[in-house]
């Protein structure tokens, strides 16, 4: 198994491996919690990637806002989600991006009791 094949259909193993792919990511992420961080990556986005030396992939997968592909890159939900709030994005519509779902359908879902995996 590596470490992105999901245990449970639609989770991840945050493993080691992971975790050290996706640790520019994640510091960058780190970073926008500060509001000077954050206007320098809205003035130059690339420019900011840089600054934290991700690679291609990471890097496309910021700039495209490509969430699942930020995840498969070793990207943390917990540092992703500052990202995903520059963009307005809520942790509900992430989780209906990461699900196949809108937003609307993954809050009702939650709503419901979730998903079950019997």
């Amino acid at each position: 198994m590596t470490s992105t094949t999901p245990i449970v259909e639609g989770t991840y193993v945050y493993d080691i491996v992971q975790s050290k792919r996706g640790r520019p990511l994640n510091r960058l992420c780190l970073s926008l919690k500060e509001s000077a961080n954050r206007d320098q990556f809205v003035d130059d986005e690339n420019a900011y990637c840089d600054r934290f030396g991700l690679d291609d992939d990471l890097k496309k997968a910021v700039l495209e806002r490509d969430w699942v592909q930020m995840l498969d890159l070793g990207g943390s939900i917990f540092y992703i989600i500052k990202l995903a709030a520059i963009d307005k994005k809520s942790m509900q519509d992430l989780g209906g991006i990461f699900t196949g779902m809108t937003t609307e359908d993954f809050i009702a879902e939650l709503r419901a009791g979730g998903r079950s995996f019997d």
